[in-house]
């Protein structure tokens, strides 16, 4: 061999040798990263299932929050669904781009939904919290005065249930008097044939006009009502005094009714309570020598 072909031989050899050098280096740049983007697959995938998992979590938690069962049903079906497509996760491969970005959009359609829910949660809170302030201080309020027998509790609860209804009547500047066989005021109750009770019912726009029966109910110290007849009330017949009916239209109105005395009024302390719509519209006692 001459040696310009050993020496092209040579460049040959040499030659192939660094495509060979070139190829194996390109080919595990080539495996780094696919390492590298596999690596990056898997970590997306985990961080993923994360959000699931606090997802599922949260659902947990908020259904220990609130008291409404059609709320709470609807939370565990959501509970359900976000379980069963990180059940899906969990089999998938990170490999699997198509899954993998169908599951993904899954997760940002959870994630809006569950939003939702959070908001929804929080204002429901928000509501109770405020009713059950509103519920305490009404209360509270009714427990200053004189303890009264088992059913007027039970009518300050409803009341303290009620008082947020926006449409109810309200009766105001609530008075009792004592009169004598002269329609003058009397000086002690041994003296008094008739009490006159005077009220307002307060303007309220919201409340349905037409004629309304108002029930007037007078407690004596001890613990006796001044009965005339009886009223439906919280599914139970209870006493009243007086009534009246009255035409209303949505603006204060004023009433005034009458019990004539037929037995003797011990000194003490009196209550008026007043009715109408299924509902104690008003309340005040009264303190007579």
């Amino acid at each position: 061999m001459n040696k310009k072909l050993l020496g092209a031989f040579i460049i040959a050899l040499l030659l192939l040798a660094a495509i060979a050098v070139w190829l194996y280096s390109g080919l595990q740049e080539q495996k780094q990263v696919n390492r590298d983007m596999q690596e990056l697959a898997e970590l997306d995938k985990q961080e993923m299932e994360n959000e699931y998992e606090r997802f599922t979590q949260q659902y947990s938690e908020m259904m220990t929050q609130i008291n409404n069962d059609s709320i709470i049903a609807q939370l565990t079906q959501e509970q359900m669904r976000t379980q069963q497509l990180l059940d899906e996760l969990k089999q998938v491969k990170a490999s699997d781009a198509r899954e993998i970005a169908r599951l993904k959009k899954e997760l940002a359609t959870v994630r809006s939904v569950l939003r939702q829910y959070i908001i929804q949660v929080d204002s429901l809170n928000r509501l109770n919290e405020s009713l059950r302030n509103e519920n305490s201080r009404v209360k509270g309020e009714l427990e200053q005065s004189n303890r009264e027998k088992e059913g007027l509790q039970n009518e300050k609860q409803t009341l303290s249930e009620k008082v947020a209804i926006a449409a109810q009547l309200d009766a105001t500047n609530i008075q009792m008097m004592p009169l004598n066989k002269r329609n003058k005021t009397a000086k002690k109750m041994k003296d008094c044939k008739t009490l006159q009770v005077n009220f307002s019912i307060a303007k309220n726009v919201t409340a349905q006009n037409g004629n309304r029966t108002l029930y007037v109910r007078i407690q004596s110290p001890t613990g006796e009502v001044l009965s005339a007849g009886t009223f439906a009330y919280e599914n139970k017949q209870l006493e009243y005094s007086m009534k009246k009916v009255v035409e209303y239209t949505g603006e204060e109105i004023p009433v005034t009714v009458y019990w004539q005395v037929a037995e003797f009024l011990s000194a003490g302390e009196y209550r008026v309570s007043i009715f109408s719509d299924g509902n104690m519209i008003g309340s005040r006692t009264f303190n007579f020598k």
